[in-house]
């Protein structure tokens, strides 16, 4: 098997460089407000796609389709040369081979390369809808059913929203999801699909430490970024003791506890086959069903839109897209910078939150294998856009890009 050691990928904000500033969803007062707070249209998820089972990530879930498609040694499984590396564990868990398939200059899928690497052991390919932007899935479908070979949908950045009039997630054979890029919880993420019922993918309980573990969590993420005071204060003396006796069980253990939440949680790539059977939360499916696609795809839209033209015509850098597709949810805003290392090292110091997606590349995969994404691995930063930051937060990293751009 291929090891993979990963690095830092993300930057949050420190107390020091300036306020702490989510990078992603975190529980507040807004997370349930309703779509007509923001005179939202109806908007669709993946899981209005097909026939689905919420488990605890995305990984989990490309395991399980691997799984679900009888994927297995000797097999080989395309996978674009633009990856998070956590998509590849999966298939080298099913004892198949990754191979690496070339994206365009703006992370669209090279159609010509894709099919030159069909093989006869070719069983699955993978396409990635990036930062929620949607590829163009109706030729690759079309190459797929030709030639005979499954296609996995990922919908990781793409929870929410639609293409050609249909939701994200209907293309594939089987269709994964990450809604903890989307919703603020702890742990989530789906197995989708309209071509199979998914009877054979029975789910259980991961335990109530796992129970306990995400919906503390959650709430104790709000509370660090400032949300939920009155909350916060309430549970201020229950949370002390919880901290002080979770510190005395481990001081008391000679071995490591065993985990009690997936690794996909803490940002780790690890792929744990143990999770297979486990389901998503109560406390994250419960607050699934409690928010609003719209009203997160409006506010992402609208954040999106606002970051775009603050930051459009800065000097050495650009977005990646140069423009947001109707019926697009999008996961960040993604900048294409020509001097990424600079300007990441000044925006990291200043605290402004922000992430490297497919930075690194899995081990092996570089300019050689595909040019294009060597280059988004290492110059596109991403900023947050989601539906819980606050308009005093999107003023400061815009303030913040706008000063480190002009340095």
């Amino acid at each position: 098997m291929l090891a993979y050691s990963p690095s830092t990928a993300s930057s949050t904000a420190s107390a020091a460089a300036g306020p702490a500033i989510p990078l992603a969803p975190v529980l507040s007062a807004a997370s349930f407000r309703r779509a007509a707070e923001v005179h939202a249209s109806p908007a669709r998820t993946v899981l209005d796609a097909g026939a689905y089972r919420l488990v605890t990530s995305g990984r989990v879930a490309i395991a399980l389709a691997l799984r679900e498609l009888g994927v297995q040694a000797g097999d080989t499984v395309l996978v674009p040369a633009y990856h998070s590396p956590s998509m590849i564990p999966p298939v080298l868990w099913r004892g198949a081979t990754p191979v690496f398939y070339r994206v365009t200059a703006d992370a669209g899928v090279d159609l010509e390369d894709l099919a030159a690497r069909i093989g006869p052991d070719t069983r699955a390919v993978m396409v990635t809808h990036y930062f929620g932007f949607p590829q163009d899935l109706a030729p690759i479908r079309a190459l797929c059913d030709a030639r005979g070979i499954a296609l996995v949908e990922d919908c990781a950045h793409a929870f929410i929203g639609e293409h050609g009039g249909r939701p994200l997630g209907s293309w594939g054979d089987y269709a994964i999801a990450s809604s903890m890029k989307f919703l603020p919880i702890y742990e989530g993420g789906a197995l989708v699909s309209n071509r199979h019922d998914l009877k054979n993918v029975t789910l259980r309980s991961a335990g109530a430490g796992f129970e306990a573990k995400v919906a503390l969590n959650s709430v104790e993420k709000g509370f660090a970024y400032g949300r939920l005071p009155t909350l916060r204060a309430a549970l201020w003396l229950p949370l002390r003791a919880k901290s002080a006796l979770w510190g005395l069980l481990k001081r008391g253990r000679k071995v490591p506890a065993p985990a009690l939440a997936p690794a996909s949680s803490d940002s780790s790539f690890d792929f744990d086959p143990r999770w297979l059977d486990k389901r998503s939360s109560l406390f994250s499916r419960t607050l699934l069903k409690a928010s609003s696609p719209a009203r997160i795809q409006a506010l992402r839209r609208r954040n999106y839109q606002r970051l775009d033209e603050a930051l459009r015509g800065l000097p050495g850098l650009r977005a990646l897209h140069p423009q947001l597709p109707d019926g697009a949810c999008p996961w960040v805003y993604p900048l294409l910078v020509d001097e990424p290392e600079a300007l990441f090292q000044r925006l990291k110091a200043r605290g402004v939150p922000l992430t490297r997606f497919a930075y690194p590349l899995w081990q092996g995969v570089d300019d050689t294998t595909c040019p294009n994404a060597g280059m988004l691995s290492r110059r596109v930063l991403a900023l947050p856009c989601h539906q819980e930051l606050r308009e005093d937060e999107l003023d400061w990293i815009i303030a913040a890009v706008r000063k480190e751009a002009s340095a």
